[in-house]
């Protein structure tokens, strides 16, 4: 099981639509002023600059980038994303797409359109910090797919291995065919199935005799089951043993013919409380 859900996750990762990111670095820089203009370059920067981050969601810069994209401006903007370096001049531009070569152009599309937007202007300018673009993976991610399919692995086999204690292995596929042989001796009430390896298969049983308010008969279905039978009834309480009409029965794997044998022949008072595989 473990083992499936690790392919699932690894598989339905591995094959989940591409997705590219398209980068490009902006860097602010003084620019000869012009007409004796005495603005200063760097405050200019520092009030200016984060506005980089509205400007490539505009509509005039997404409607400039957009030809040179392969998307609509409308396509683009949710696309797009700005990061600021503090206290650098630096703005990273980043674009999703669907492909490393769209990414690439549309990157540098939106490069071109942002410093054609002039936005610094006179004190300064914006320029590439390197005229080709970065391009990465964002999906799929192998590295994180191949974390998330082992988590999950190791979650799918703890959640069995606890599933398996709460209910021990041998009994998985008694229960029903043992149901089935009661069923065919005439049982059709409710009786509780209980794995002889299960520590606390003698409290359950206690627990059933005192809500019977009568001892448990512990039989067994055939002679090589006599050792399970006497050890089963010398855990029990001793006020809960005896020939009492409650009758519990010990019988092993696949051993149905004599389960429904037994049962088929307990006298008319008698009420089976218990079967008890070993």
């Amino acid at each position: 099981m473990a083992l499936v859900i690790g392919l699932l996750v690894l598989t339905v990762g591995l094959t989940r639509d591409e997705q590219y990111l398209g980068r490009v670095s902006l860097l602010a820089e003084p620019s000869a002023q012009a007409d004796g203009a005495t603005a200063q370059y760097g405050e200019v920067v520092s009030l200016a600059l984060p506005a980089l981050v509205e400007l490539a969601r505009s509509p005039s810069v997404l409607r400039a980038a957009a030809p040179g994209s392969g998307f609509s401006p409308e396509e683009l903007g949710p696309r797009v994303s700005v990061e600021l370096v503090p206290a650098s001049g630096l703005a990273r531009l980043s674009v999703r797409s669907a492909s490393t070569e769209q990414a690439e152009a549309t990157a540098s599309a939106l490069g071109k359109a942002m410093i054609d937007a002039n936005l610094l202007a006179p004190a300064g300018r914006l320029r590439l910090l390197d005229p080709r673009p970065d391009v990465i993976t964002l999906a799929p991610d192998v590295p994180l797919v191949a974390g998330l399919a082992l988590v999950a692995a190791v979650a799918a086999g703890l959640a069995t291995v606890a599933i398996r204690r709460l209910k021990p292995g041998g009994l998985r596929g008694e229960a029903g065919p043992v149901r089935r042989s009661l069923a065919a001796a005439g049982i059709r009430r409710p009786v509780a199935v209980l794995h002889g390896a299960d520590p606390e298969a003698a409290d359950r049983l206690a627990v059933l005799g005192l809500a019977a308010g009568r001892g448990l008969r512990v039989v067994p279905v055939a002679p090589e089951f006599s050792e399970a039978a006497v050890k089963l009834a010398a855990a029990l309480p001793v006020d809960l043993t005896g020939t009492g009409t409650s009758v519990v029965v010990v019988t092993g794997p696949r051993r149905y013919d004599e389960l429904t044998a037994i049962a088929g022949v307990l006298p008319a008072d008698a009420v089976l409380m218990a079967v008890v595989v070993t």
